[in-house]
């Protein structure tokens, strides 16, 4: 059989990646010093986290290992994910994919795939990577990973929506804890630390990242990839739940299609989706099968939405400038002829492309030919309202953003994107009674959705601009707590403590006082966990 080596090996175990996938880890006998496992999450804050072209697991129906047990190892693989710089906090981006993703939940649950114990214990986060490749990955516990480059590709929200509902059924199957009662000899953190590593080696199309895996005494194989009854079983359940969620069926069908036009190119990586979920022709045979049982083709949509998001994606996941040129490019091509949501794809991308390369002028000229295309279009002009604030804001423009998304006079509840983006507008203006609604407004966002980290932190912003001190260490710390940063938030808390204990408190202050310290003590307790592990 042939292999790869990665091009360095760890002084205990050597990992060799032959060509079907399989990551076989074998003892090194030139090197007898023993590593502990826990090097090898250390070593990953320093090696991206967000795969390429590795083979992904996700979890099955079965006794390999308990609920409390999985969410653990899922949340020591999150931990992980939350720290590489990959990790994306977009507000309409993840507004978007959440939109997408609830409705999936709660059509599985009324469906019985998802019971409630399994609702109440797993995480059911979805973490977005700022990576073009064209990906999604279903991890212990309820987490879940999308790539920018997905959303980039897709056309139409139901597609999207077919790989949500897909991964999601891999969760409710519990795949990963069959795999793992079928390797037996496998213990949960080994898995964990496998996972992490094919995710940290995999960023690297060369594969020239060592892993470092110690504490067992005979070589260890792993296959982290499905199983064809795993993948029909995952597409079985997933149209059922789409369906009865909303989503037309036929997005399946679009992603398939996609899928399988990209196996047949030399894709040097970019779509390690396909690898991971391997396309077959009783897979999509099967799939074809049950839509023609289910309803007739829906014809070509035109989701005008989808293709703003999808040019958002793929500007967002481009770091180069020649990438960023190249999508200012594509608004000078001549488009009478092209699509509502091509014109309105192409001057979304390029506004956004001539924002990241600083020249405004320009990027006004494409804001205002994408105005005029998604006039009269609610969620389309709302899009486009909104990167109008980020235009003004990247100019320093606050009075406009405020302006735009939260005019004087008209309050009202805002949703999650423009909370954000006005709030942090106001940190800049002097305080006004906009900016006391807001405040408010964030108060509630964070009682409503306690691990929304972003939010955390906007509101701490807001709150040390307030004057309101041992609340806004209070904030910073919860965001910590919300990306699992236990360490980060016990600084924040004791930052907190100090505070509280050189300063006068006034009215309020003592109940803060006291969360504060509740706060730190299940801070300290998950370190304490998190180092037990080890």
């Amino acid at each position: 059989m042939r292999s790869e080596w990665f091009t360095r090996s760890s002084r205990e175990w050597v990992i060799i990646r032959p060509l079907n996938g399989t990551l076989l880890v074998v003892k090194n006998k030139f090197h007898r010093t023993k590593l502990l496992l826990g090097l090898l999450a250390s070593s990953l804050c320093f090696q991206p986290a967000w795969p390429q072209n590795a083979a992904l697991p996700s979890l099955g129906d079965g006794d390999g290992i308990s609920l409390a047990a999985e969410r653990k190892l899922g949340d020591r693989i999150a931990r992980e994910l939350y720290r590489d710089p990959d990790y994306l906090e977009d507000p309409v981006l993840d507004e978007y994919i959440q939109r997408l993703w609830a409705p999936l939940v709660k059509s599985a649950a009324a469906r019985g795939e998802l019971s409630p114990e399994l609702q109440e214990r797993f995480a059911w986060r979805i973490l977005l990577g700022r990576d073009r490749s064209v990906n999604a990955f279903a991890l212990p516990g309820g987490y879940l990973g999308v790539h920018l480059g997905l959303i980039a590709v897709v056309s139409t929200h139901d597609e999207l929506a077919s790989v949500l509902a897909h991964e999601l059924s891999h969760v409710t199957q519990r795949h990963i804890a069959r795999s793992m009662g079928a390797q037996g000899k496998l213990t949960p953190w080994v898995i964990g630390s496998l996972i992490l590593g094919v995710l940290a080696a995999s960023k690297s199309a060369q594969g020239a990242q060592a892993l470092i895996v110690g504490g067992q005494a005979a070589a260890i194989q792993s296959q982290l990839s499905y199983s064809r009854d795993m993948e029909r079983e995952a597409d079985r359940v997933g149209f059922g739940v789409m369906r009865e969620a909303g989503y037309d069926p036929q997005g399946f069908v679009g992603m398939f299609g996609k899928l399988q036009q990209a196996a047949g190119l030399n894709d040097n990586g970019a779509y390690p989706y396909l690898r991971s979920h391997p396309l077959t022709t009783e897979r999509i045979a099967d799939m074809q099968a049950r839509l023609q049982l289910d309803a007739p083709p829906a014809g070509n949509r035109v989701d005008v939405e989808q293709a703003m998001l999808s040019a958002r994606a793929r500007v967002l996941s481009q770091g180069q400038v020649d990438a960023w040129r190249a999508s200012t490019q594509t608004s000078q091509v001549n488009l009478p002829q092209a699509t509502a949501a091509t014109k309105a794809g192409v001057w979304y991308g390029a506004t956004l492309a001539h924002m990241q390369l600083k020249d405004f002028a320009a990027a006004e000229r494409s804001l205002q030919n994408l105005e005029r295309t998604v006039s009269g279009q609610n969620a389309p002009a709302r899009l486009a309202k909104l990167l109008r604030a980020e235009w003004a804001a990247a100019q320093n423009r606050w009075d406009t953003v405020v302006q735009l998304l939260a005019p004087p006079g008209q309050a009202s509840k805002l949703d999650r994107p423009t909370l954000i983006a006005t709030a942090q507008a106001l940190l800049n203006l002097p305080p006004t009674p906009t900016r006391t609604e807001v405040l408010h407004q964030l108060r509630e966002q964070v009682q409503a959705f306690p691990l929304d980290a972003q939010a955390w932190n906007t509101l701490a912003s807001m709150l040390a601009v307030e004057g309101q001190h041992l609340h806004a260490l209070r904030a910073e710390g919860e965001a910590q707590m919300a990306r699992m940063d236990w360490q980060g938030a016990i600084d924040r808390f004791r930052a907190a403590q100090d505070w509280a204990k050189n300063h006068t408190l006034q009215a309020g202050d003592h109940i803060e006082a006291s969360i504060v310290d509740t706060r730190l003590r299940q801070a300290q307790s998950l370190v304490r966990e998190m180092q037990a592990e080890r």
